[in-house]
Protein backbone atom coordinates (compact mmCIF):
# COMPACT_ATOMS: atom_id res chain seq x y z
CA UNK A 1 0.00 0.00 0.00
CA UNK A 2 1.48 4.20 -1.41
CA UNK A 3 1.78 6.07 1.56
CA UNK A 4 -1.01 8.20 -0.83
CA UNK A 5 -3.17 5.46 -0.59
CA UNK A 6 -2.44 5.08 3.14
CA UNK A 7 -3.32 8.69 3.52
CA UNK A 8 -6.63 8.73 1.37
CA UNK A 9 -8.14 5.88 3.54
CA UNK A 10 -7.47 8.15 6.37
CA UNK A 11 -9.08 11.01 4.75
CA UNK A 12 -11.81 9.02 4.35
CA UNK A 13 -11.93 7.73 7.60
CA UNK A 14 -12.33 11.52 9.33
CA UNK A 15 -14.73 11.88 6.67
CA UNK A 16 -16.86 9.09 8.12
CA UNK A 17 -15.92 9.92 11.62
CA UNK A 18 -17.99 13.84 10.59
CA UNK A 19 -20.66 11.89 9.28
CA UNK A 20 -21.36 10.39 12.55
CA UNK A 21 -21.23 13.81 14.39
CA UNK A 22 -24.25 14.09 12.45
CA UNK A 23 -23.05 17.13 9.93
CA UNK A 24 -24.27 17.20 6.84
CA UNK A 25 -20.43 16.51 4.81
CA UNK A 26 -22.22 18.22 1.66
CA UNK A 27 -24.25 21.05 2.71
CA UNK A 28 -25.80 23.42 0.45
CA UNK A 29 -25.37 26.74 1.54
CA UNK A 30 -22.92 28.44 3.58
CA UNK A 31 -24.27 32.03 4.26
CA UNK A 32 -20.87 33.49 3.85
CA UNK A 33 -20.68 37.71 5.01
CA UNK A 34 -17.48 38.44 3.86
CA UNK A 35 -14.46 37.13 0.99
CA UNK A 36 -10.98 36.75 2.44
CA UNK A 37 -10.05 39.17 0.16
CA UNK A 38 -12.43 41.39 1.12
CA UNK A 39 -11.53 41.20 4.83
CA UNK A 40 -7.91 41.22 4.35
CA UNK A 41 -8.72 44.58 2.58
CA UNK A 42 -11.15 45.89 4.83
CA UNK A 43 -9.56 45.66 7.84
CA UNK A 44 -5.72 44.74 7.03
CA UNK A 45 -4.58 48.55 7.65
CA UNK A 46 -6.40 48.72 11.27
CA UNK A 47 -4.49 48.22 14.45
CA UNK A 48 -4.91 45.53 16.65
CA UNK A 49 -6.75 48.25 19.41
CA UNK A 50 -8.70 49.46 16.39
CA UNK A 51 -10.22 46.31 16.10
CA UNK A 52 -10.43 45.25 19.77
CA UNK A 53 -12.40 48.41 20.02
CA UNK A 54 -14.84 47.62 17.12
CA UNK A 55 -14.48 44.06 17.59
CA UNK A 56 -16.07 43.80 14.50
CA UNK A 57 -18.17 40.17 13.07
CA UNK A 58 -17.52 38.27 10.10
CA UNK A 59 -18.57 34.78 8.69
CA UNK A 60 -16.45 34.00 5.72
CA UNK A 61 -15.23 30.04 4.06
CA UNK A 62 -12.21 29.03 2.47
CA UNK A 63 -9.66 25.83 1.55
CA UNK A 64 -7.61 25.14 4.88
CA UNK A 65 -3.90 25.96 4.48
CA UNK A 66 -2.65 25.07 7.30
CA UNK A 67 -2.80 24.09 10.68
CA UNK A 68 -1.20 25.07 14.14
CA UNK A 69 -1.56 23.96 17.39
CA UNK A 70 -0.55 25.49 20.37
CA UNK A 71 -1.57 23.59 23.50
CA UNK A 72 -5.18 24.15 24.66
CA UNK A 73 -5.00 27.47 21.20
CA UNK A 74 -4.95 26.33 17.51
CA UNK A 75 -4.81 28.32 14.41
CA UNK A 76 -6.27 27.41 10.66
CA UNK A 77 -4.81 29.05 8.07
CA UNK A 78 -7.74 29.67 5.16
CA UNK A 79 -7.67 31.56 1.84
CA UNK A 80 -10.24 31.69 -0.78
CA UNK A 81 -7.25 31.10 -3.68
CA UNK A 82 -6.47 35.05 -3.41
CA UNK A 83 -5.84 35.68 0.12
CA UNK A 84 -5.48 34.22 3.14
CA UNK A 85 -6.59 34.65 7.12
CA UNK A 86 -6.38 32.77 10.31
CA UNK A 87 -9.24 31.39 12.48
CA UNK A 88 -8.12 31.18 16.12
CA UNK A 89 -9.79 27.96 17.56
CA UNK A 90 -10.51 27.43 21.30
CA UNK A 91 -12.20 24.49 22.61
CA UNK A 92 -13.94 26.62 25.47
CA UNK A 93 -15.11 28.88 22.63
CA UNK A 94 -16.55 26.86 20.08
CA UNK A 95 -19.85 24.62 20.62
CA UNK A 96 -18.71 21.00 21.15
CA UNK A 97 -19.92 19.31 18.09
CA UNK A 98 -17.56 22.05 16.13
CA UNK A 99 -14.73 21.60 17.89
CA UNK A 100 -15.02 17.82 17.33
CA UNK A 101 -14.95 18.24 13.62
CA UNK A 102 -12.01 20.80 13.91
CA UNK A 103 -10.37 17.90 15.00
CA UNK A 104 -11.42 15.65 11.90
CA UNK A 105 -10.30 18.46 9.49
CA UNK A 106 -7.13 17.54 7.05
CA UNK A 107 -5.43 20.32 4.98
CA UNK A 108 -7.01 20.76 1.77
CA UNK A 109 -10.37 20.71 3.34
CA UNK A 110 -12.76 23.28 2.73
CA UNK A 111 -14.59 25.38 6.21
CA UNK A 112 -16.87 28.09 6.85
CA UNK A 113 -15.70 30.36 10.01
CA UNK A 114 -17.94 32.96 11.98
CA UNK A 115 -16.44 35.32 14.50
CA UNK A 116 -14.93 38.50 15.20
CA UNK A 117 -11.49 39.68 14.08
CA UNK A 118 -8.70 40.79 16.07
CA UNK A 119 -4.99 40.52 15.90
CA UNK A 120 -2.68 37.94 17.95
CA UNK A 121 0.42 38.78 18.95
CA UNK A 122 2.57 38.26 15.98
CA UNK A 123 0.07 40.72 14.72
CA UNK A 124 -2.20 38.68 12.48
CA UNK A 125 -5.03 39.30 11.38
CA UNK A 126 -7.54 36.89 12.79
CA UNK A 127 -11.14 35.57 13.26
CA UNK A 128 -11.72 34.46 16.70
CA UNK A 129 -14.04 31.60 15.83
CA UNK A 130 -16.99 31.32 17.34
CA UNK A 131 -18.36 28.43 15.15
CA UNK A 132 -16.90 26.20 12.78
CA UNK A 133 -18.98 24.63 9.69
CA UNK A 134 -17.06 21.73 7.83
CA UNK A 135 -18.19 22.46 3.96
CA UNK A 136 -16.03 19.81 1.63
CA UNK A 137 -13.37 17.25 2.57
CA UNK A 138 -10.48 17.02 0.80
CA UNK A 139 -9.36 13.42 -0.09
CA UNK A 140 -6.19 13.45 -1.79
CA UNK A 141 -3.09 15.36 0.08
CA UNK A 142 -2.24 18.17 -1.63
CA UNK A 143 1.79 18.05 -2.68
CA UNK A 144 4.31 18.87 0.47
CA UNK A 145 3.56 23.02 1.30
CA UNK A 146 7.82 23.72 1.52
CA UNK A 147 8.45 22.25 -2.02
CA UNK A 148 5.67 22.94 -3.85
CA UNK A 149 4.49 20.92 -6.82
CA UNK A 150 7.21 21.07 -9.12
CA UNK A 151 5.90 17.99 -11.80
CA UNK A 152 5.67 20.37 -14.80
CA UNK A 153 3.44 17.49 -16.31
CA UNK A 154 1.48 17.38 -13.45
CA UNK A 155 0.81 21.35 -13.45
CA UNK A 156 -0.36 20.92 -16.81
CA UNK A 157 -2.59 17.51 -16.59
CA UNK A 158 -3.93 18.98 -13.16
CA UNK A 159 -4.82 22.81 -13.55
CA UNK A 160 -6.80 22.67 -10.35
CA UNK A 161 -3.95 20.98 -8.27
CA UNK A 162 -1.61 23.87 -9.52
CA UNK A 163 -3.97 26.64 -8.90
CA UNK A 164 -4.25 25.62 -5.22
CA UNK A 165 -0.19 25.08 -4.36
CA UNK A 166 1.20 28.22 -6.83
CA UNK A 167 -0.49 31.37 -6.46
CA UNK A 168 1.92 32.44 -9.50
CA UNK A 169 -0.23 30.31 -11.12
CA UNK A 170 -3.26 32.21 -10.67
CA UNK A 171 -1.57 35.21 -11.59
CA UNK A 172 -1.26 34.04 -15.21
CA UNK A 173 -4.40 33.37 -15.56
CA UNK A 174 -5.69 36.63 -14.09
CA UNK A 175 -3.34 38.86 -16.70
CA UNK A 176 -4.49 36.69 -19.54
CA UNK A 177 -8.11 37.43 -18.82
CA UNK A 178 -7.34 41.14 -18.61
CA UNK A 179 -5.18 40.88 -21.60
CA UNK A 180 -8.13 39.15 -23.89
CA UNK A 181 -10.35 41.71 -22.16
CA UNK A 182 -7.88 44.82 -23.35
CA UNK A 183 -8.01 43.41 -26.69
CA UNK A 184 -11.74 43.37 -26.90
CA UNK A 185 -11.76 47.35 -26.06
CA UNK A 186 -9.17 48.07 -28.31
CA UNK A 187 -11.56 46.54 -31.89
CA UNK A 188 -14.49 47.30 -30.18
CA UNK A 189 -13.55 51.00 -30.17
CA UNK A 190 -12.56 51.08 -33.38
CA UNK A 191 -16.39 49.58 -34.83
CA UNK A 192 -14.96 45.88 -34.77
CA UNK A 193 -17.88 43.20 -33.85
CA UNK A 194 -16.76 40.28 -32.53
CA UNK A 195 -18.40 37.41 -33.79
CA UNK A 196 -18.41 33.24 -33.79
CA UNK A 197 -17.51 31.25 -36.18
CA UNK A 198 -18.44 27.42 -36.81
CA UNK A 199 -16.31 24.80 -35.06
CA UNK A 200 -16.68 22.23 -37.56
CA UNK A 201 -16.26 23.22 -40.97
CA UNK A 202 -16.91 20.88 -43.82
CA UNK A 203 -13.22 22.45 -45.43
CA UNK A 204 -10.02 22.66 -43.19
CA UNK A 205 -9.23 25.75 -44.74
CA UNK A 206 -7.76 28.93 -44.28
CA UNK A 207 -4.27 27.87 -43.20
CA UNK A 208 -1.64 24.91 -43.50
CA UNK A 209 -2.25 22.51 -41.18
CA UNK A 210 -3.38 19.17 -40.81
CA UNK A 211 -6.55 18.88 -38.82
CA UNK A 212 -8.74 16.92 -36.40
CA UNK A 213 -11.71 15.07 -38.31
CA UNK A 214 -14.87 14.26 -37.02
CA UNK A 215 -18.55 12.46 -38.27
CA UNK A 216 -21.74 13.93 -37.81
CA UNK A 217 -23.97 11.47 -37.76
CA UNK A 218 -27.44 12.77 -38.29
CA UNK A 219 -26.26 14.22 -41.62
CA UNK A 220 -23.57 11.46 -42.36
CA UNK A 221 -21.00 14.08 -43.07
CA UNK A 222 -16.89 14.30 -42.70
CA UNK A 223 -16.13 17.69 -40.51
CA UNK A 224 -13.02 19.58 -39.37
CA UNK A 225 -12.49 21.01 -36.19
CA UNK A 226 -11.23 24.16 -37.42
CA UNK A 227 -8.11 25.27 -38.12
CA UNK A 228 -8.29 28.95 -38.64
CA UNK A 229 -11.72 31.09 -38.87
CA UNK A 230 -10.55 33.32 -41.84
CA UNK A 231 -13.06 31.76 -44.70
CA UNK A 232 -16.19 32.51 -41.95
CA UNK A 233 -14.84 35.99 -41.34
CA UNK A 234 -14.62 36.95 -45.25
CA UNK A 235 -17.71 35.76 -45.68
CA UNK A 236 -19.51 37.79 -43.13
CA UNK A 237 -17.28 41.20 -45.10
CA UNK A 238 -19.43 39.83 -47.92
CA UNK A 239 -22.03 40.01 -46.45
CA UNK A 240 -22.22 43.38 -45.33
CA UNK A 241 -20.45 43.84 -42.07
CA UNK A 242 -17.47 45.68 -42.36
CA UNK A 243 -15.44 45.13 -39.48
CA UNK A 244 -15.78 41.72 -37.99
CA UNK A 245 -13.16 39.50 -34.95
CA UNK A 246 -13.62 36.81 -33.31
CA UNK A 247 -10.78 35.31 -30.14
CA UNK A 248 -10.84 32.05 -31.07
CA UNK A 249 -9.98 28.31 -30.41
CA UNK A 250 -8.20 26.53 -33.87
CA UNK A 251 -7.35 22.76 -33.29
CA UNK A 252 -4.42 21.44 -35.61
CA UNK A 253 -3.52 17.92 -35.13
CA UNK A 254 0.07 18.36 -35.09
CA UNK A 255 2.75 18.30 -32.29
CA UNK A 256 2.00 18.92 -28.74
CA UNK A 257 3.58 21.78 -26.91
CA UNK A 258 2.88 24.15 -23.70
CA UNK A 259 1.69 26.92 -26.06
CA UNK A 260 -0.18 25.01 -28.52
CA UNK A 261 -2.74 22.80 -27.22
CA UNK A 262 -4.80 24.11 -28.53
CA UNK A 263 -3.74 27.67 -30.06
CA UNK A 264 -5.64 30.26 -29.12
CA UNK A 265 -5.86 33.40 -31.95
CA UNK A 266 -7.40 36.40 -32.10
CA UNK A 267 -8.61 36.63 -35.80
CA UNK A 268 -9.78 39.70 -37.91
CA UNK A 269 -11.10 41.26 -41.29
CA UNK A 270 -12.24 43.97 -43.04
CA UNK A 271 -13.54 45.01 -46.24
CA UNK A 272 -11.14 47.67 -47.51
CA UNK A 273 -12.94 50.46 -49.85
CA UNK A 274 -11.54 52.94 -52.37
CA UNK A 275 -12.57 56.53 -52.39
CA UNK A 276 -11.89 58.46 -55.91
CA UNK A 277 -12.07 62.06 -56.23
CA UNK A 278 -12.59 63.54 -59.59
Amino acid sequence: MTEDHELHLQRQANLDAVRRLGVDVYPRTFDRTDTISALVAAHGARTSADLEAARPGTATAGRILAIRSFGKASFLVISDGVSRIQAYIRQDALPERDFAVFKLLDLGDFVGVRGRLFRTRTNELTVWASSLTFLSKCLHPLPEKWHGLQDVEIRYRQRYLDLIVNPESRRVFEVRSRVMAAARRFLDERGFLEVETPMMQPIAGGALARPFITHHNTLDLKLYLRVAPELYLKRLTVGGVERVYEINRNFRNEGISTQHNPSSRCSSSTRRTRTTAT
